[in-house]
């Protein structure tokens, strides 16, 4: 949900484009737009390749792999978009300053906003594989997770649309809503998983390796969400103590940079937990790649 998603600065003698800024009061606080647009091309030529791999590596492998990998692939399709979106975003930013394009860029946010819903389902199904095996045991049909997919999709579009047409403030609060919800199943599903492994290490039973990865892709999802997506919500409860320069030319451009850096983020998380022959093998595009659920 990024603060800085409206058209640009406007004067009396019109439209002036500025190249790290958008009002003329930010002009002597420019360096959050500097991090916002730095961020933007860092996901452009690191973030789309990394998400390219992940994408090609889930799709052309053989051999059966994890159950979350069917959320994994929807969540590097999202990020795929909205990292496309860069020069776009910049183009009409600096030179164009296009009503259209400015739809199409509060559509990108929407879906940015709600990429957290992917994380829960990945932590959800890890949650599910590790605390109830039976039940995971009989829901294992990718043909589930698809159809929740589709369902998620569906929100997302729905959400990206509102604030397409709306504006941010129409989705303020749902932001708010789904990051915070989002913040308490990831502390649930760590605390779920970290009582199953203490009961048996206490009970001298050898540790899953199953149960391990399942608790490192929690971790590594709680990690994502404080870092990247909970600081814009920690933010706003205190947004009328900032002044103008502070709200606008500094705290929020800085902050919703951050969760636009999770688009890079994620798929690297996702691709280091590949050994280095699947990685090679991946680029070679001549061999499968296996991966343990």
């Amino acid at each position: 949900m990024s603060n800085v998603s409206g058209p640009a600065n406007v004067t009396a003698q019109g439209w002036q484009p500025m190249l790290w800024y958008y009002y003329i009061e930010c002009a002597a606080a420019p360096y959050g737009f500097i991090f916002y647009f730095a961020v933007k091309v860092f996901n452009l030529v690191l973030g789309f390749p990394a998400n390219a791999l992940v994408m090609w590596h889930i799709l052309t492998r053989k051999s059966e792999g994890s159950t979350s990998d069917v959320f994994i692939f929807n969540l590097a399709v999202l990020d795929s978009f909205f990292c496309l979106m860069t020069p776009i975003e910049l183009t009409n930013r600096l030179y164009l300053n296009n009503w259209g394009v400015w739809y199409l860029q509060r559509l990108s946010y929407g879906v940015k906003d709600t990429a957290p819903l992917f994380l829960t389902c990945i932590c959800l199904d890890r949650y599910i594989a590790v605390v109830h095996p039976i039940t995971f045991t009989n829901i294992r049909d990718n043909r589930i997770r698809v159809g929740i997919s589709a369902m998620a999709w569906a929100m997302i579009l729905a959400y990206a649309i509102t604030e397409s047409i709306l504006g941010i403030p129409s989705v303020t609060k749902v932001f708010t809503g789904l990051i915070l919800s989002v913040f308490i199943i990831m502390i649930f599903c760590n605390a779920s998983i970290i009582w199953v492994l203490r009961r048996n290490v206490m009970g001298k039973e050898a540790m899953n390796p199953v149960k391990k990865k399942a608790f490192k892709m929690v971790i590594i999802l709680l990690v994502i969400i404080v870092v990247n997506y909970l600081p814009p919500v920690a933010c706003m409860p205190f947004a009328s103590s900032y002044t103008f320069v502070q709200r606008h030319c500094q705290v929020s451009v800085s902050v919703y940079s951050l969760m636009d850096l999770s688009s890079t983020v994620e798929p690297i998380l996702y691709i280091s937990k590949m050994d280095k022959v699947n990685i090679c093998s991946c680029l070679k595009a001549n061999k499968p790649v296996t991966v343990n659920a």
